[in-house]
């Protein structure tokens, strides 16, 4: 079993900064890519940012130059420091990765997400 376990997420002032964190856990041989998403009720789920194990990222255009994806391998954790903050990026925050587990079997796994608010 692979856990993602969110955190960091809250509510900020528009202009504000938030970092989220996502911690993977579990029966974890190696990880590749790994994402964040961001979803509002009555939208379809959005991919944000993604990372490959090497450190290449992409950005939906909505976030670049304000939102900056990073992990640490050795720590198994994924980050999202969010600057610049506005409330269109108010929704729940989730990560994603690609994962081989001990039994050499790949899947993704999702967290279950952190909450996001943006408003003054």
């Amino acid at each position: 079993q692979v856990q993602l376990v969110e955190s960091g997420g809250g509510l900020v002032q528009p202009g504000g900064s938030l970092r989220l964190s996502c911690a993977a856990s579990g029966s974890i041989f190696s990880m590749d890519d790994m994402a964040w998403h961001r979803q509002t009720p009555g939208k379809e789920r959005e991919l944000v940012a993604s990372i490959t194990r090497s450190g290449t990222a992409k950005y939906v255009d909505s976030v670049k130059g304000r939102f900056t994806i990073s992990r640490d391998n050795g720590k198994k954790t994924l980050y999202l420091q969010m600057n610049s903050l506005k409330p269109e990026d108010t929704a729940v925050y989730r990560c994603s990765a690609r994962v081989m587990s001990t039994d050499l079997l790949y899947d993704e796994y999702w967290g279950q997400g952190t909450q996001v608010s943006v408003s003054s």
